[in-house]
């Protein structure tokens, strides 16, 4: 009797191990540790061109005109949108993506319009706009439905982040009425020169720093050569460009698991968008 229950013990514990080596693995796991060095890389990559692509969209549009800034601005918002979605991972992304990319545009038009001197006197009610959208649409998907938490969280960041790229528009027009490029120039050079850095595959503590610095030489280089901007505000938003394409950079490399185009070139792009308020303000405090 008692070698007959274990026979079939044994027999059942078979079955068990050989139902779970047929269940494919769960979609989004971390990959096997030989294959995150590779990720890592591609995530890298993609990111860091897509912030150099955009940088360099800002400094040709600031040589043109306003209007071409803000529009080179507003298709970025919408690039951005779009893949912010794809990073956060949760449903609904196309109604999602849709309330960034409107409450982005809104305040990109605002800021262009807009009198006077503060040009981003609407930001605020356009990134209330975008989050209340996003807990709208939260409800109007009903009660007990998935990752409601962190698709609420995630877009409201989206929203806020996106929403500052309007900056670009506003530091553009503190450079229009010194009658020549300014701020969004010498931000978009710091911004090219960190992101190729970004690129070295090397480990971040020596790259990092690296970043940082060139990024801080290439804002007064470029305040030399083509604008009137005082070298110690130059350098200043070159330091702030460089930290910032620096831990986005720390953030790419700490995912254990690869990113979409559509995402990798948002995570490329939104830190870009975000520093649109940081050049503006930094702009309004050091050359008023």
């Amino acid at each position: 009797m008692a070698s007959g229950v274990l026979t079939y013990a044994r027999s059942r514990a078979k079955v068990v191990q050989e139902r779970a080596r047929r269940v494919p693995p769960v979609t989004g796991d971390p990959p096997p540790v030989e294959d995150v060095g590779q990720y890592c890389r591609v995530n890298r990559t993609n990111a860091a061109l897509a912030a150099a692509i955009a940088g360099g969209v800002l400094v040709v549009s600031s040589f043109v005109s306003l209007s071409v800034v803000a529009a080179a601005v507003g298709a970025l918002c919408v690039v951005a949108a779009f893949g912010w979605t794809h990073i956060l991972g949760v449903p609904a992304r196309k109604s999602q993506s849709t309330a960034i990319g409107l409450s982005a545009l809104l305040s990109v038009i605002l800021a262009a319009t807009v009198p006077g001197p503060s040009f981003l006197v609407w930001f605020p009610a356009c990134v209330v706009l975008g989050v209340g959208a996003v807990f709208m649409i939260q409800l109007l998907r009903g009660t007990g439905q998935s990752h409601r938490l962190e698709s609420t969280l995630g877009a409201t960041s989206g929203v806020v982040t996106i929403c500052m790229g309007s900056g670009w528009v506003g530091a553009q027009r503190l450079a229009a009425d010194a009658a020549g490029p300014g701020m969004t120039l010498v931000a978009g050079l710091s911004i090219v020169v960190a992101a190729a850095v970004a690129l070295v595959p090397f480990p971040d503590r020596f790259v990092a720093p690296a970043v940082v610095v060139l990024a801080a030489l290439a804002g007064p280089l470029g305040a030399l050569l083509f604008t009137d901007v005082p070298a110690l505000a130059a350098g200043l938003v070159g330091v702030a460009c460089g930290a910032v394409v620096a831990g986005t950079r720390r953030l790419v490399l700490a995912r254990e698991t690869g990113l979409s185009v559509p995402a990798a070139v948002s995570a490329g792009v939104s830190p870009v968008l975000a520093l649109g308020a940081v050049v503006y303000f930094l702009a309004s405090l050091l050359l008023a």
